[in-house]
């Protein structure tokens, strides 16, 4: 029997190796590699709905703190984003990284690094359905 958590997991993979798979799309032959792996919380996921938006940063582009009402999981597709989550050091992500943020977690920075390119990340949002997916700190 699949549990929910097995579900979601399974879910979050598949979107991810969909994701690398079109960022691989000029190339001849497709592979697979993990990419990521981060424990789950536990959590009753009854109710729940994932929202996935791939979502692009303008050179310098800074953004205000904020909160998700669940978990998230990012995946930056190109260039490098600077991030803070609550209760993790400040790091700078490139194309091909991922970062989780935890329920109840704050995404305190949210800078693209580079001044000439855009970044762009494919956000995965596990949350109850209907509440808002994005709230200002």
């Amino acid at each position: 029997m699949i549990t929910r958590r097995d579900a979601v997991t399974s879910a979050a993979l598949l979107l991810l190796q969909s994701a690398v798979s079109d960022a691989n799309a000029q190339e001849k032959q497709s592979s697979s590699a993990n990419v990521y792996q981060h424990d789950l919380p536990n959590i009753t996921m009854d109710g729940w709905e994932v929202n996935v938006a791939e979502v692009t940063f303008p050179p310098g582009y800074s953004g205000k703190a904020h909160h998700h009402p669940g978990f998230v999981l990012v995946y930056v597709l190109e260039g490098a984003l600077e991030t803070k989550v609550s209760g993790l050091p400040q790091k700078t992500y490139k194309a091909g990284e991922m970062f989780f943020e935890a329920p109840g977690s704050t995404h305190e920075v949210n800078h693209n690094v580079s001044e000439s390119r855009s970044a762009k990340i494919l956000a995965m949002i596990f949350a109850k359905k209907g509440l808002p997916l994005t709230t200002p700190a």
